[in-house]
């Protein structure tokens, strides 16, 4: 009996879901958004990446110091005695190693400023427009890469850019 019940459910959902669909999504109002755009065009990721350009190129030069004092040891060991050579070999080993660690720590110290970054932009983007979204009367954002077909009158990348940036402006 339980499962005429439902069968009987089943067959009047499904009668009721074309009668049910349209007025739903007439009432709907439904946009999308670019989210690679949005992060790209943020200012905040901008400012972002100068400054975490600015940290690599720092550790470059720091790096440049020990692959010289390196090149040098080298320069200077090839005029030593077979003895010399080998103390001056010991010394070489230790500085590689020292560069090793020195990459090794800053690749992942960079990587890790990076990744606190991204993460914090997308909570503000998904923080802003959820915003738009309430204040503007959507049903549903999504983001474009889900879609199969989108129109332009959906597109509202450029509107929470704009949102965006005005929103970090005015906490800077």
């Amino acid at each position: 009996m339980k499962k005429m019940g439902l069968g009987v459910l089943l067959i009047v959902a499904g009668l009721l879901l074309p009668v049910i669909s349209p007025a739903f999504a007439a009432d709907a109002k439904i946009g999308y958004v670019d989210l690679a755009r949005v992060f790209d065009e943020y200012q905040k990721t901008k400012d972002f990446d100068k400054t975490l350009e600015s940290k690599g190129a720092v550790k470059t030069a720091e790096r440049e110091k020990l692959v010289n004092e390196i090149k040098k040891l080298r320069d200077e060991a090839e005029v030593l005695s077979p003895k010399a050579k080998e103390d001056k070999q010991v010394v070489i080993d230790e500085k590689i190693k020292v560069l090793q660690d020195f990459d090794r720590t800053t690749r992942e110290a960079l990587r890790k400023d990076r990744d606190g970054m991204v993460q914090g932009i997308v909570k503000e983007i998904e923080a802003v427009i959820q915003d738009f979204g309430k204040s503007q009367g959507y049903s549903y954002i999504f983001n474009d890469r889900v879609l199969i077909y989108k129109g332009e009158a959906g597109d509202l990348t450029v509107q929470v850019i704009k949102a965006l940036n005005d929103t970090y402006t005015a906490k800077k």
